[in-house]
């Protein structure tokens, strides 16, 4: 069954544009499909709600450290690690990557604070309590998602998505169809009952169980009345 994935990719967002449009063009090429803030849509929508919503709706998720912590919200936490927070907590598969040297990347690219590198290395101890993996380069963070990404999705299989149209998505459509029609009809025939009468026979309710199979045939399965 040919399935696409969504997958939330989790930064800071300065130091790391590159490297960010490295991990989505291997996503893509995998069959995957990316989500991250540079193609969140403007909304008036409250920020965090937003990016709950959005990790919710996906499939998988990657974070991606390098030596900035990144912006943060009104609580003081950066968004980067909340929203790595979450996905745990909400247990999404979770794949982490952090720079092996943050201390030698260029300066434009690390925390300029003393507060700011106390969080990062805060943040990495706490990703570190977890399966992580670590780059030095973009093309070598492209590399170890493409292999992680691929042995995420034969270990931890998601739901995914199925082009609309497609065989596949025509048949999970009529099995669904036909489960609904299913339980609409055991819940009618549950809470309804025949009542009839014939010339010297007392009046009876008759009770029904039906089960529709795949192919669209009833079957009955169960009835049994009472006086």
């Amino acid at each position: 069954m040919d399935k696409r994935y969504t997958v939330f990719i989790s930064s800071p967002f300065e130091d790391l544009k590159e490297e960010r449009q490295k991990v989505i063009q291997t996503l893509l090429e995998l069959g995957c499909i990316p989500c991250g803030m540079e193609l969140f849509p403007a909304s008036n929508q409250d920020q965090w709600s937003f990016i709950q919503k959005v990790i919710d709706d996906c499939d998988y998720y990657i974070l991606i450290l390098g030596g900035r912590y990144g912006s943060c919200c009104t609580d003081g936490i950066g968004y980067t690690e909340k929203e790595y927070l979450y996905a745990i907590q909400k247990g999404k598969p979770c794949l982490a990557f952090l720079h092996q040297d943050p201390s030698g990347l260029p300066s434009r690219c690390t925390e300029q604070t003393k507060a700011g590198r106390l969080r990062l290395s805060q943040f990495r101890r706490k990703v570190e309590e977890h399966l992580c993996r670590y780059w030095t380069d973009g093309d070598l963070l492209a590399a170890e998602v493409a292999k992680s990404m691929s042995q995420l999705i034969q270990a931890c299989p998601a739901q995914g998505w199925i082009r609309a149209g497609s065989d596949e998505g025509n048949d999970l459509q009529t099995l669904q169809d036909l489960r609904e029609e299913n339980r609409r009809l055991r819940q009618k025939l549950h809470t309804e009952t025949v009542s009839f009468s014939q010339k010297g026979i007392q009046s009876v309710r008759l009770h029904l169980d039906l089960e529709i199979h795949a192919d669209g045939e009833y079957t009955t399965i169960q009835w049994h009345s009472e006086e």
